[in-house]
């Protein structure tokens, strides 16, 4: 088996569990094939300001069609609302952390006022506004290590990124706060990875067994929610599903870019029901 990932320490380190689990299962080696996407090579641009759709992950796409590899591992997050209709994402492994957390030399209480955030995500923008946080957003761009380095450098006061791709890469120590996800809420899949495979792949039973089924269900109607609105990271709007047994509960809220409160949401329901969950939740938010 041939897995494609993009470059990056945080994907390759991302890649390395899902392979490390496979091998296992399969007693197989498996061969990494690094491919750049549109993403790793725009260095300056704000991802609002481009066309963001399938931005990290159109040429692993096309990789997986044209058979020179023949299963792809994506950060949940970044995929489009809408996937490639020949694919599938045939396991999501179980999730790691879904929060926000600050690398900074403050703490958020202490955070000066019109601090500089570091951050390219309107969402996080509007969710520091809509929490009543007085910050000064400057856009930032680089892996997790060259941010990190740009707090430590005083290039910026701080920056908001997702616990998740800290705790992968052992980088815990840079964290001066965790943030309650209901109060800076992250977006859809975060914190999740989704295992990509042609529709008719032979090697879809075997990458199956390592699908997390609560991280499957969570994802499904993560997902759901922003396929119904339609606004891809267009709009700021944060989601958190959790699922306990059989049940699944998913709260999402619709702020506008400059953190006015359009909408505050919550549905619960069966767990086999979530992508129904996600309709509703999303149908919900407009309505408002």
């Amino acid at each position: 088996m041939i897995v494609g990932t993009r470059g990056s320490k945080l994907a390759l380190t991302q890649t390395k569990t899902v392979v490390k689990s496979l091998e296992e299962i399969t007693g197989e080696k498996i061969e990494i094939k690094i491919i750049k996407t549109t993403g790793d090579k725009i260095k300056d641009s704000q991802l609002y300001n481009i066309d963001a759709k399938g931005i990290f992950t159109k040429e692993l796409d096309e990789a997986l069609k044209n058979n020179e590899i023949d299963f792809a591992v994506h950060s949940f997050k970044d995929l489009p609302s809408q996937l490639d209709p020949e694919l599938t994402i045939t396991a999501t492994p179980p999730r790691e952390k879904i929060n926000e957390v600050l690398i900074s030399k403050y703490s958020w209480d202490n955070l000066p006022e019109n601090a500089t955030i570091g951050t390219s995500s309107i969402r996080r923008q509007a969710f520091c506004i809509y929490q009543g946080k007085k910050i000064t957003a400057k856009p930032i761009r680089g892996n997790i290590d060259t941010r990190i380095q740009k707090i430590k450098d005083g290039l910026y006061d701080g920056t908001i990124m997702a616990q998740a791709g800290i705790n992968r890469l052992g980088l815990q120590d840079n964290i001066s706060h965790i943030f309650d996800d209901n109060y800076l809420m992250p977006p859809a899949g975060q914190g999740a990875l989704a295992v990509m495979t042609h529709k008719d792949s032979q090697y879809k039973k075997d990458i199956e067994q390592i699908n997390h089924i609560p991280t499957q269900y969570e994802t499904i109607c993560e997902k759901t929610l922003l396929e119904k609105l339609g606004v891809g990271c267009q709009w700021p709007v944060g989601i958190v599903s959790k699922v306990t047994n059989d049940q699944i509960k998913a709260h999402s809220i619709l702020l506008t870019p400059n953190g006015k409160l359009l909408a505050d949401k919550t549905e619960t329901g069966k767990m086999k029901n979530a992508k129904q969950i996600g309709e509703k939740l999303a149908e919900s938010l407009v309505e408002d």
